[in-house]
């Protein structure tokens, strides 16, 4: 059995038109909802061994504000900016452990999270999946490299604004 935790990045900022898309910040809210979202993956006991991140500023950011405690392998993937479904499935496909957390972009994150499952997730504003937009999907498989389309089976799903803010 494997289990994907598939998250979009938290809010970020856009301080104008000589900002480099790659160096975006989080703004305070994506700050905010990025602690949330660390607090409600320790509380539905997803802990990734493995996180595949890309390296844009804003998905390490939240990577960060997510306070993983039990020391996953960190590998930050510079095919997963702005990376389509095709070289999201691909990069999965590499990875170790039997949890990973994948923290990317849309609209790759959007169509990775409609395609890998057997049954998208019926749920309001998942369509466009919104930043912070965090699923949880298991696979009856043993191996990462055996990880195809309509697979995998939805066991959480979570968008910031469900959560409570945190201390």
């Amino acid at each position: 059995m494997k289990r994907l935790i598939l998250m979009r990045h938290a809010k970020s900022d856009w301080p104008g038109p000589e900002t480099d898309d790659h160096e975006r910040t989080l703004n305070e809210r994506g700050k905010s909802n990025a602690a949330s979202l660390g607090i409600w993956l320790k509380e539905k006991d997803l802990r990734p061994d493995t996180v595949l991140c890309s390296t844009a500023t804003r998905t390490r950011d939240t990577l960060a504000l997510l306070k993983l405690e039990d020391q996953p392998d960190i590998n930050f993937v510079k095919d997963l900016y702005l990376a389509d479904a095709e070289k999201i499935l691909a990069t999965l496909q590499t990875a170790d452990g039997d949890t990973v957390l994948l923290l990317g972009h849309n609209p790759g994150i959007a169509d990775m999270a409609e395609q890998i499952v057997k049954t998208p997730p019926n749920r309001d504003g998942m369509h466009h999946y919104p930043t912070g937009a965090t699923i949880a999907i298991t696979f009856d498989v043993e191996n990462w490299t055996d990880i195809d389309w309509h697979l995998g089976k939805v066991t959480h799903i979570v968008v910031p604004r469900d959560l409570p803010k945190p201390n």
